[in-house]
């Protein structure tokens, strides 16, 4: 008969790994679990925040995430504790004074003493039975293969299994009972013969789903190895063009590269988010597979059963998934060797050539949260698209068109400026301006600008030395502040350029010159306001100008008709020579004159806002 000790112990051990239970973990439902089985199971969930019971499959909330931070079975963890400092004592010898025991038979289900040992040893019908050493059953290193004894029939083992209870029996309480109820009664040892069959089931699946997966992440290496040596290929064309137009054409080249560099990180962006999946999926299947596993190590009763029958459902369904399919690894290559390098024939053309192969199209359209108050857009250092509403508040979008975050709710904005250092400055509808810390937290620098309401109407850009340009479209002038604050160290007087008030002001990145725009007419100048260059296009109402600058300081403009709702962004040189078009009369919705604004992601895409939406469109 099983001792007190054997008894306790059994009742001890987690459903999952069947081990006495370590930092043991409660839910809500009240079943108990090792903290490290209960981290396992969280990780092949989807939901992070809620974990659910293996037994009853209720879920329970984890705070933060975290399965440490869940109430600990502090009672039962005491228990645990000193079940296993307690020395079990032979079970064989008839003694009162029982002598410690220093083995366990595992067929006769006894604890043994040294001279028992020697007893068993010796008698002929034991020579099969498998004994341990003691000290391997209380570490765990050795479970424990015992029947245990029917309450109801103190004499019997329990030798039968239930399908219908799924639970152990007798073979006395299987007959009376479980019979007469209609319940199907198999032999213990069949039973978990049919257990031990699915687990070698499922794992033999697992690793054919895990070779196919694996065959496919090798795969994606083959396309961005092909991929790779497409663009190495796209950038010795490049150089050597280069070579023959050294003097002229330099600053091309670094677009250029820019451009396949561009398009190398979008290309790998797509590789490394399918790569991503699928290396989730086997680390899902491996997690499943280890705890389905702990099945073979001891029979399977009660709340491990069924925790083991949820984990076999849930490994079943995940090996249920289709296979990953290779063709879109091999679609991102097939798009990307349609792009190729074409070199311009005459010296005296503008560029080196260009790529060709691809197209611009719009890859999102967001409705902006506060409605018609589009005030300004400019990027962020960190490659975000930050929009200003008039109404209050900064939005900050991805370049696939989620917004990642809102700050300065209270704030209207006409105007925002980043400083090399993550600082931002921002211009308030009263034509304030005010200096933020990167955490948007507001300095104590003050700005002497013109008192004057401009609302939309005026601008400001920061230059690649921090200095700090504001326009004010009514009195046609263009002031220049440090980020230190307090009066502007220049004026730049604009009236002298037809009498077009600066509406829009926009520095270059690896000179001081700006671009200046009003309407249809937008002007390059340098930083005094000197050498400019005029660009115009069609009639001032009916075609407005937004222009842009890339990071290679090329120019980009968005004409906008504004009676049709229809949109071409075009192209140019850091002196407003054409170049080619990038896209053609796209739709836009509820058109507001003058309410535009173009900016180009950090990473190539670009971002065309409207008082009420923002366009985000990618060379496809």
């Amino acid at each position: 008969m099983a001792t007190f000790h054997q008894i306790i112990s059994q009742n001890l051990k987690c459903p999952i790994c069947l081990n006495l239970f370590n930092q043991p973990k409660s839910l809500i439902c009240s079943h108990t679990f090792c903290q490290k089985c209960l981290r396992r199971i969280s990780q092949t969930q989807s939901d992070k925040d809620t974990i659910n019971c293996p037994i009853c499959r209720r879920g329970t909330p984890l705070p933060r995430g975290d399965v440490e931070k869940l109430q600990t079975n502090v009672p039962l963890s005491s228990l645990v504790d000193k079940v296993k400092i307690k020395n079990p004592t032979c079970t064989v010898c008839e003694m009162d004074d029982k002598s410690p025991a220093v083995s366990y038979c595992q067929d006769c289900g006894k604890y043994m003493c040294k001279s028992c040992e020697k007893g068993h040893s010796i008698w002929k019908p034991f020579s099969n039975h498998e004994v341990v050493p003691v000290s391997e059953v209380l570490s765990g290193k050795v479970p424990l293969k015992m029947r245990r004894k029917c309450k109801k029939h103190p004499s019997e083992d329990e030798e039968c299994f239930c399908t219908g209870c799924r639970e152990y029996v007798c073979c006395k309480c299987g007959m009376l009972r479980h019979s007469k109820a209609g319940h199907d009664i198999e032999e213990a040892a069949i039973h978990e013969e049919k257990l031990m069959e699915n687990i070698n089931d499922l794992k033999k699946r697992v690793r054919s789903k895990k070779t196919t997966i694996e065959n496919h992440i090798d795969f994606i290496e083959t396309q961005r190895n092909e991929i790779a040596i497409m663009l190495r290929k796209l950038n010795e064309d490049i150089d050597k063009t280069y070579e023959e137009y050294m003097q002229l054409l330099s600053a091309r080249r670094e677009a250029l590269k820019i451009q396949v560099k561009q398009w190398s990180q979008k290309f790998e962006r797509k590789f490394q988010e399918m790569e991503m999946e699928s290396r989730h999926t086997v680390s899902h299947m491996t997690a499943l597979e280890e705890l389905v596993t702990n099945g073979m190590n001891e029979l399977l009763e009660k709340d491990a059963l069924l925790a083991h029958d949820t984990l076999c459902e849930n490994l079943k369904s995940f090996l249920g998934r289709d296979d990953p399919d290779n063709q879109s690894p091999r679609g991102v290559t097939e798009r990307a060797q349609k792009i190729s390098f074409r070199r311009y024939e005459k010296v005296n053309e503008p560029s080196l050539g260009e790529l060709e192969g691809y197209t611009w199209d719009v890859r999102a359209e967001v409705k902006l949260p506060s409605g018609r108050s589009m005030g300004c857009m400019t990027c962020a250092p960190d490659g975000k698209m930050a929009v200003g509403s008039l109404n209050g508040r900064i939005h900050l979008y991805r370049p696939d068109g989620e917004l990642q975050q809102t700050v300065l709710n209270d704030v209207r904005v006409t105007n925002i400026g980043f400083l090399s250092d993550g600082r931002s400055v921002v211009r308030d509808v009263h034509g304030k301006m005010s200096l933020y810390t990167p955490q948007w937290e507001k300095l104590d620098v003050t700005f002497e600008t013109i008192s004057y309401y401009g609302g939309r109407d005026d601008d400001l850009a920061v230059d690649r030395d921090d200095n700090i340009y504001v326009s004010y479209w009514g009195l046609g002038k263009i002031q220049m502040f440090t980020p230190q604050g307090g009066k502007a160290v220049r004026d730049i007087m604009f009236d002298e350029y037809g009498g077009y008030g600066p509406c829009q002001i926009i520095s270059f990145h690896n000179t001081g010159n700006l671009i200046v725009k009003h309407a249809s007419v937008v002007v390059c100048i340098d930083s005094k306001g000197k050498e400019p260059n005029v660009l115009k296009k069609g009639d001032v109402i009916m075609s407005d100008a937004h222009p842009a600058v890339c990071r290679d300081d090329s120019v980009i403009i968005a004409w906008v008709n504004n009676s049709e709702g229809l949109v071409s962004i075009n192209r140019y040189t850091s002196d407003l020579k054409h170049t080619h078009n990038l896209i053609t009369d796209f739709k836009i919705q509820c058109p507001y004159p003058g309410s535009y604004n173009l900016q180009e992601f950090e990473s190539g895409e670009i971002a065309f806002c409207t008082s009420s939406r923002l366009y985000i469109l990618d060379a496809i």
